[in-house]
């Protein structure tokens, strides 16, 4: 590259060229480098998701948790057994996260289908209960209908 200065209030005129042939990369070079890239990105992505799967079953553990220790909202509508089958799970739950760092994110998926496939018929049996179960409950009263549309 070629690179020229003039100083207008004398008329000096200077120029330079600046040549980078050393430290260059050669084209082998790049495409290794290119290539590792792409390895680490695909290994990134599987790292990310397997966090994601970890954060998601501690995070809905002590979701859980908080509800049925909620005594206002939950914790007091709820049967000791169905809180005590709730707690296990939980705790089994937390205690795979702690004692299984290195599990994968399959591993991680698994153990919050089983908190979900304990918790979830008793939520869904407290929101019948409460009266937000379809057919029936807080808005089973005559709902205006728009067939005039």
């Amino acid at each position: 590259m070629n690179v020229g200065a003039e100083d207008k209030a004398t008329g000096n005129k200077e120029s330079i060229t600046i040549t980078n042939d050393k430290g260059r990369l050669s084209e082998e070079d790049i495409k290794r480098m290119v290539a590792e890239a792409e390895a680490a990105a695909e290994d990134d992505k599987k790292a990310r998701q397997r966090v994601e799967a970890k954060n998601q079953l501690e995070n809905y553990a002590y979701q859980i948790r908080n509800t049925i220790n909620d005594e206002e909202k939950v914790g007091d509508k709820i049967s000791a057994e169905d809180k005590e089958s709730l707690e296990v799970a939980i705790k089994d739950a937390i205690d795979f996260i702690e004692s299984n760092p290195g599990a994968t994110k399959e591993e991680y998926d698994e153990k919050y289908k089983e908190l979900e496939k304990v918790s979830h018929p008793i939520f869904t049996k407290l929101y019948g209960q409460a009266g937000g179960a379809p057919g029936g409950g807080a808005y089973s009263e005559e709902m205006p209908t728009h067939d005039e549309l």
